[in-house]
């Protein structure tokens, strides 16, 4: 079919969620740049930090498989409207809490329960605008909006922290909070002007309609399904299973990278404030090739005739591997034998575990549209978060006890959660292995 005629609406709605996740996660990168300013200012310790983060965190988590049963239920538009509302005010109420831990466990557990539908939404969405060989391209690009987030926040919050504004009556750190809380209004204005579901939807070709449903059985899936599929339902399916382990022993990662990396510049190579971003920029920005790529990868063994599952499995295995590189993390990252560029060895080595996350991101995500029907893909996503959250709590509490432990000596703690890191994928590749060794779409829902 020409792809004229075909029309590509759904990649504006993809473009859509990209700045969204992008929204997300520049939000919820601002405090790990601001740790070592309010640590300074306030005298935190490192498990001050990991309390705040991991109630945020677990808050999230929580609410996430809770979040997806309601999206499912009210539909994503005014799903993930009413999410990022919420996160995006109790960022910027972030800004007037003072230097007592609690102030901020409290603030950033609210804001933990706005940011929650997000991911559901998203992944909802994709379901529901393309057809099955499409959605993990789709979802590489809307969860590249992660790294770009983070990379955004690496130039934007070391800068807005380093000066006063108005006069002196917001201190830096304040503003960095208001100033992204407030980003994620005016993409409120774009969603309601453009987003609807596709049956709905007035600018929708209908050469692009039936595309999107190409895959549907008889069509069944086109119209709105209100028999919705209670969560604890979905907990019997070895397939909710799979990607409830993938995504607990995998997301812990990228939890530490996003709220520990400026931690490790400081007390690996005393980097901090401005110095840093534009190395974090960097490790960021090379991670959105590994999910752009990494959610296109499934295609080359498609495109060879391999069965959806199968392939997207396979090209996981790949992934999987490249994370292990982890291991020579602190060698690479040794002043005394590199000198001044050790922090650049580092961060390469950093990058590629990075990209392989997101591009394991997009492929673990779109498992769920595989394997289960429209109507359950966001409870399930919910239930994913849940396991991917209690996974981010572990590893935040095990980097603030570490760091602390090792005090005096961060690089054996660094040391011990990257070879954590590194085998955690392999490991999650294998056991989602055992439980659905090939494709076994739910059928009876």
């Amino acid at each position: 079919m020409n792809r004229n005629k075909l029309g590509n609406y759904r990649w504006t709605i993809v473009a859509l969620l990209f700045f969204s996740t992008t929204i997300n996660y520049m939000d919820r990168q601002v405090i790990g740049y601001l740790k070592p300013i309010l640590s300074d200012k306030y005298g935190w310790s490192n498990s001050d930090f990991a309390l705040i983060t991991s109630w945020f965190t677990g808050f999230y988590a929580t609410i996430t498989i809770f979040a997806g049963a309601i999206i499912d239920k009210i539909g994503t538009k005014l799903g993930l409207a009413i999410s990022l509302s919420f996160w995006s005010l109790m960022g910027m109420v972030n800004a007037f809490c003072g230097g007592a831990v609690y102030q901020h466990v409290i603030v950033r557990s609210l804001f933990g329960i706005g940011e929650a539908g997000n991911f559901p939404a998203s992944i909802k969405t994709v379901a529901e605008w393309f057809p099955k060989k499409e959605r993990a391209l789709a979802t590489g690009i809307f969860n590249s909006g992660a790294n770009v987030g983070a990379m955004v926040a690496a130039l934007l919050v070391p800068w807005l922290a380093a000066h006063t504004w108005f006069n002196n009556s917001l201190e830096g750190w304040q503003m960095a909070f208001l100033l992204t809380g407030a980003i994620g209004l005016i993409w409120l204005i774009f969603w309601f002007a453009i987003y609807q579901t596709p049956i709905k939807h007035k600018k929708l070709s209908k050469a692009e309609f039936e595309h999107i449903h190409s895959d549907d059985v008889n069509n069944v899936e086109v119209k709105s399904d209100k028999n919705k599929i209670p969560w604890i339902k979905l907990l019997a399916y070895r397939q909710t299973w799979s990607f409830f382990i993938g995504k607990f022993l995998t997301d812990g990662v990228w939890w530490f990278l996003l709220f520990w990396l400026p931690d490790y510049m400081k007390k690996q190579f005393n980097m901090q404030g401005e110095a840093i971003m534009l190395p974090l920029f960097t490790v960021y920005g090379i991670a959105i090739i590994g999910s752009v790529a990494g959610g296109g990868f499934p295609m080359y063994f498609i495109n060879k005739g391999m069965e959806t599952y199968q392939a997207r499995m396979k090209a996981m295995f790949i992934i999987a591997l490249l994370p292990i590189i982890l291991v020579t993390t602190q060698y690479f990252g040794n002043v005394s034998i590199f000198g001044n560029t050790a922090y650049i060895y580092a961060l390469i080595v950093i990058c590629i575990a990075a990209a392989a996350h997101q591009a394991w991101s997009a492929n673990i995500f779109t498992t769920v549209s595989d394997l289960f029907p429209k109507k359950a893909v966001g409870s399930v996503t919910g239930i994913g978060g849940l396991a991917g959250g209690i996974g981010g709590v572990l590893m935040q509490l095990m980097a603030g006890w570490l760091t602390d432990a090792f005090k005096n000596n961060p690089q054996t703690a660094y040391l011990i959660l990257f070879l954590v890191c590194a085998f955690a994928y392999i490991i999650a590749w294998l056991i989602m292995k055992v439980l659905v060794p090939k494709f076994s779409p739910i059928a009876d829902l």
